[in-house]
């Protein structure tokens, strides 16, 4: 049986304008890690390699291992300073599981964790791409619970503000369309 909740990257997904804003914004809550000059010898980038993962390899200065395990299930192995779960856990039928695979993988009491996702939207606004979109409260419950420390969040959106203005759906989508990421630490 097929997962339609995993999103296929492809020449569709990297050309949306939306998901350049998001690297964008991802970029700039990076560099306001404490972990900004920081050197680490690999990182782990879940999920399949887009030409972000190379900006994540620039901005963090070392190379970047992605997934190729079914994170609902399977272990991962390695040993890494920094892992990245951008735009994953919402596909997951089980992020529980691979928060607490991405702790164990983490290599010391600096490593770090960065995560965005959507915030919970109303069914017609939702993804039909995402098996969870959680709310604020939600998700930092799920960190709580794999043993992670939230250091520090944002919120950001992933439209043109004229988008907003085409349509009822799209102006609904202002209120409820937005991006949380978060560095966390394994606690």
């Amino acid at each position: 049986m097929q997962n339609n909740c995993r999103t296929v990257i492809n020449g569709d997904y990297l050309n949306d304008h939306a998901h350049q804003i998001r690297w964008k914004r991802t970029l700039d809550f990076l560099r306001g890690s404490s972990l900004a000059d920081a050197s680490f010898s690999r990182g782990l980038d879940l999920g399949e390699r887009t030409p972000f993962t190379a900006l994540l390899e620039e901005h963090f200065g070392c190379p970047f291992e992605n997934t190729s395990v079914d994170l609902d299930s399977e272990t991962l192995s390695g040993s890494f300073g920094v892992a990245t779960a951008f735009e994953v856990l919402e596909h997951l039928f089980n992020p529980l599981h691979a928060l607490l695979e991405l702790k164990r993988l983490l290599a010391d009491e600096d490593a770090r964790l960065f995560v965005s996702m959507p915030l919970w939207k109303p069914s017609y606004l939702a993804s039909p791409d995402h098996f969870h979109e959680m709310t604020r409260r939600e998700a930092l419950l799920l960190f709580r619970r794999a043993g992670f420390a939230v250091l520090r969040s944002a919120e950001f959106r992933i439209r043109q503000p004229l988008f907003y203005l085409t349509g009822v759906k799209p102006l609904l989508r202002a209120w409820y369309e937005k991006v949380k990421i978060y560095e966390l630490a394994v606690r």
